[in-house]
């Protein structure tokens, strides 16, 4: 058996460098889209930030899975849906504990918790106050309908990209779009209804 060429062998060390690096500077330029995407999936803007990390992790970990060409940023919403799902089933089955010594804050928390509210930062104060119904209403909803809303409605991506990054039809995308709209729209009118 022979051994591979020194030159070779370098050339081919280079030409996958080359390639990793354009692959993370493509992959990086939509990070405030990801961003974006994933601030709609979660609760809070520090699980948006850790949801993104997660993906990009993951991303650059198997990077020589992309296909170059391909549509990138399907690619890594897909990632970023597939670790949500993941995020939502292990919530389920972790049953909800609070460490006693969590703050000073503790039965305020709790108290608004149990109201549905959450404690809020000033810059999630801002925020709530342009959208908080919606916000509310799209937390309202079925994961896999919502997922359809943001990607679509709030992620303008078309239903062919939606059916790509969540792994399912064409149909399936418009069925649950519809059903979604429908939801936040009941949602929304009964916040509105005395």
């Amino acid at each position: 058996m022979s051994e591979p060429d020194p030159d070779t062998e370098a050339r081919r060390i280079a030409t996958q460098a080359r390639d990793r690096a354009r692959f993370e500077e493509e992959a990086l330029s939509l990070a405030d889209q990801v961003y974006r995407v994933a601030r709609r999936l979660v609760g809070s803007r520090e699980e948006a930030e850790d949801l993104v990390q997660e993906t990009y992790a993951r991303a650059f970990r198997s990077w020589s899975s992309y296909t170059p060409g391909t549509n990138m940023r399907a690619w890594l919403l897909r990632i970023l849906t597939n670790l949500n799902v993941d995020r939502g089933r292990k919530i389920q089955r972790t049953p909800q504990t609070q460490p006693l010594e969590e703050s000073d804050y503790y039965l305020a928390n709790k108290m608004a918790a149990a109201a549905g509210e959450e404690v809020l930062e000033a810059d999630d104060v801002v925020e709530r106050l342009s959208q908080g119904s919606v916000v509310k209403a799209l937390s309202e909803i079925p994961p896999q309908f919502r997922d359809a809303v943001v990607l679509v409605d709030i992620g303008d991506f078309t239903y062919a990209d939606a059916a790509q990054i969540l792994d399912v039809p064409i149909g399936t995308v418009m069925s649950r779009l519809h059903r979604g709209r429908r939801a936040l729209k009941q949602h929304l009118a009964e916040e509105v209804s005395p």
